[in-house]
């Protein structure tokens, strides 16, 4: 209740002189950010816009396609629509850039092309021989694509000074999706007056809606990265409007592209040798394995994409970071890599979470259709999983264990994804999404509705709605037991969110009930409901000055259970300066407050049962007061370095233990290392730190630290210490083939992991890699017996071959 009157005056402040427009922009674009189409205001004055960028640009079509040599000398670019005039949007506010830059633009049946020329001094561009995905870091030019002209999402295509790509999906008040591969061609060139680049972007590698007449969304930006991250952009851009998609410029004049039905087929061979320890610590060699796999691409029409994967290889040629898991409740995230997920997965991708593919573990077959049809956007996947059904040999061959698994052997989970968003108006949609996920007594199904909302050029609402049912084990802390069981939950999630040009709001709310469960989806916890307010303000910037600008942020949330139970709170204040030179250091406060109740760990006490925690009391609560301090620095082209350090007063330890290196330190456990749970108040320090060096335009080294400690307050000892360091290489030995190589080591886990790699990739799609990963424990312990084994022992290792084509053919115009 205490949020109550905050929340109230944040609507208050949101709506006012907005909720007028909440009708007509359900019908018509009320909220277009030039509504006159001529004017833009800054910091200082009022852009007039001229009328060639107000206009949609229209396309010429080439007769002749140009050779994509990073040249531009073939006469056809004289017939190419030219875009000059760019602004500097960042750190500037729509005034003259630094340097000049100069877009073509033209098609054919089959291309969309690009011929950019970016005037610099050749000694000062920041470029390098880069890995795809990896250049928006240094000098870039990129282009944004809305396709269907909606304002909801865009290709993201970029190219360095080198012709190296990287791109992505933007999801207007989403962000940008890089996981997303493009096919397409491009070649660039360091000359005397700069860089150009030229890029042929395939039609059919883009999903978009044809017909006569119809615009596509449009800017086109330069980064220039030693000018403090300097943007240029052909369209100016206001900071008075929320949202880049509805500020676009139009491509019109498409109206020749050749519609066929496109098919891409990858199949893919992998060879691998892997071995492992098995109890009690002797290591098995397993033979040579190979496996074939395909997946498969089918274009029904330019907008609806049919994929199919059969036996799909998913093995990851990048590992996930290290992360500390001492002390740890719920669970982490981690992104999707694997190419057959990420088409169009924006689609599936909603606030709550329900959908998360790496639920997905191991497939054997999985489909998916995915598209938009006019203002309807659409998605399905199917997908037979083996690994819920897939132990090992060992688990196979164990007497004790192969009863409680003898049902599970070899058994397949069945996965299904539905999920439709309908476009209304300019800005706003709704949504529709459900899944189900069923194996042998792991039954969960789910589905709700989801919604955004825009009033006026600066507020958003979001929202989504999910109802979920279950035929599954849940824990009963009464019982201290799985009971198998029908169980019913709700999700739910509200942000109101208002961004200004110097002030932003938001206001969110969130929560899942006990028994909420999405199977196919990422849950980090159950039973809980979170309120939230946070307040930001950026000062204006001078690009020329020391002090270009400064940001001061403030909130605070609150956590609270279903039974209504504070179980957290805290208020923060923080503030961030921003430097010459792409420096920024930033520091902050909070103050917080953290409850825990022994059922949410395990069984609750009764007059049969002594409960999870030790002594009398079965919840523990600890105030906490954390400072914090991070920066960031660019200062030249071959070296940047980041990092932070806080330190908790009273966060709470759990008394898990951090391993056999740290056994459990809580007042009962050092009176009896068998005792229940006794989480108690400690102390905490952390620290991140990564340097990253560029000796040559070729070679990348990237050095990262972690360190982590926790101290009890009550007893003074050490609950955890844990120092990780991770180690990257790469080297670029041409623009499509490299070597890299990886060590992690985690000094809690006494683990160290290793990678190389050896890879040519030309496209998305055809690559050969051959890799070989070692995992060791190093001074550490036995993982059956729990004793102490000097010097290094080899946990598994594991050397492959992979290898993958593309073919794409074009089966006649629809």
């Amino acid at each position: 209740m205490r949020f109550l009157p905050r929340f109230l005056a944040f609507c208050l402040i949101c709506l006012t002189g907005s909720a007028a427009s909440l009708g007509q922009s359900l019908s018509a674009p009320a909220d277009t950010p030039l509504p006159s189409g001529k004017f833009v205001k800054t910091s200082t004055r009022t852009i007039a816009v001229p009328p060639e960028k107000v206009a949609p640009v229209r396309v010429p079509f080439f007769e002749t396609p140009p050779t994509i040599d990073g040249e531009m000398a073939e006469p056809v670019w004289t017939n190419a629509v030219e875009l000059r005039d760019f602004y500097q949007t960042n750190p500037g506010d729509n005034i003259e850039p630094s340097r000049k830059t100069v877009v073509r633009v033209g098609y054919d049946a089959k291309n969309l092309y690009f011929g950019f020329i970016c005037f610099d001094e050749p000694d000062r561009i920041r470029a390098t021989f880069a890995q795809r995905d990896t250049v928006f870091s240094e000098d870039n030019i990129r282009v944004f694509l809305d396709t269907f002209n909606d304002q909801r999402r865009a290709y993201v295509l970029g190219f360095n000074p080198y012709g190296i790509q990287q791109d992505g999906i933007l999801t207007n008040g989403a962000g940008t999706d890089y996981s997303v591969d493009v096919v397409m061609v491009s070649k660039g060139k360091i000359t005397a007056e700069g860089w150009l680049v030229e890029a042929a972007i395939p039609f059919k590698s883009l999903r978009y809606e044809a017909g006569k007449g119809k615009q596509w969304g449009f800017h086109v930006w330069r980064n220039i990265d030693r000018f403090n991250d300097e943007i240029d952009s052909w369209e100016p851009i206001s900071r008075d409007i929320t949202g880049l998609l509805n500020q676009a410029g139009h491509l019109t004049g498409l109206d020749r592209i050749a519609t066929e039905h496109n098919l891409e087929i990858i199949p893919t061979l992998t060879v691998s040798e892997t071995g492992k320890r098995i109890p009690p610590g002797r290591f098995l060699n397993k033979p040579v394995r190979g496996e074939v796999g395909l997946t498969a691409k089918y274009g029904i029409t330019p907008n609806i994409t049919l994929d199919l994967a059969i036996n799909p290889d998913f093995a990851d040629v990048e590992a996930d970071q290290p992360v500390l898991l001492a002390n740890q409740r719920f669970p982490i995230f981690f992104p999707e890599r694997r190419p057959f997920f990420l088409e169009n997965i924006d689609i599936f991708q909603t606030s709550l979470q329900p959908v998360n593919t790496r639920a997905i573990v191991d497939p054997d077959i999985a489909v998916k259709l995915s598209g938009k049809k006019g203002r309807t956007f659409f998605g399905a996947l199917l997908a037979s999983d083996n690994a819920p059904g897939n132990f090992s040999e060992e688990e196979r061959n164990d007497p004790e264990v192969r009863p409680s698994i003898e049902k599970f052997l070899d058994k397949n989970s069945y996965i299904g994804v539905f999920r439709v968003r309908r476009d209304v108006g300019q800005e706003n949609s709704l949504g529709f999404l459900a899944t189900t996920s069923n194996f042998i007594e792991r039954h969960n199904h789910l589905g709700g509705f989801d919604g955004k909302f825009r009033f006026g050029p600066q507020t958003t609402l979001n929202f989504q709605v999910l109802g979920t049912t279950s035929r599954q084990f849940f824990f009963d802390a009464n019982q201290g037991q799985d009971m198998y069981r029908t169980g019913n939950g709700l999700g739910y999630f509200l942000t109101l969110s208002k961004n200004g040009r110097h002030l932003s709001m938001e206001y969110r709310a969130q929560g899942r009930s006990r028994d909420y469960r999405a199977n196919v989806g990422f849950t980090r916890r159950t039973n809980s409901n979170q309120q939230l307010v946070n307040l930001n303000y950026i000062s204006e910037q001078h690009p020329k000055s020391r002090l270009i600008n400064y940001r001061i942020g403030a909130g605070s949330n609150i956590g609270f259970d279903f039974q209504g139970r504070t179980q957290y709170g805290a208020a923060y204040l923080e503030a961030e300066y921003f430097f010459q030179r792409q420096i920024n250091i930033g520091f902050g406060y909070e103050r917080g407050y953290e409850r825990v109740f022994e059922e949410e760990f395990g069984p609750r006490r009764s007059f049969t049962n002594p409960g999870t925690f030790a002594g009398t009391d079965p919840e523990r609560s600890a105030h906490r007061n954390t400072g914090y301090i991070f920066g960031n620095m660019t200062p030249s082209r071959k070296f940047r370095i980041n990092g932070s350090i806080g330190y908790d007063a009273g966060v709470l330890d759990f008394d898990f233990g951090g391993g056999p290196r740290f056994p459990r330190v809580s007042p009962a456990a050092l009176l009896d290392p068998n005792a229940p749970l006794d989480p108690g108040a400690a102390h905490g320090l952390n620290m991140d730190a990564e340097t990253e060096i560029q000796p040559t335009s070729a070679l990348n080294l990237t050095i990262r630290y972690n360190y982590n400690r926790l101290k009890r307050e009550d007893t003074g000892r050490t609950a955890f210490r844990s120092h990780i360091l991770s180690f990257r290489v790469k080297y670029q030995l041409t623009r499509f083939l490299f070597i890299r190589a990886r060590a992690d080591y985690n000094t809690l886990a006494a683990n160290l992991n290793e990678q190389f790699l050896f890879g040519w990739t030309p496209n998305p799609g055809t690559a050969f890699y051959v890799g070989y990963n070692d995992n060791l424990n190093r001074n550490g312990f036995n993982p059956f017996d729990g004793g102490y084994e000097p010097g290094l022992q080899r946990n598994r290792r594991s050397f492959f071959v992979k290898f993958s084509y593309l073919f794409r053919w074009s089966l006649g115009k629809k």
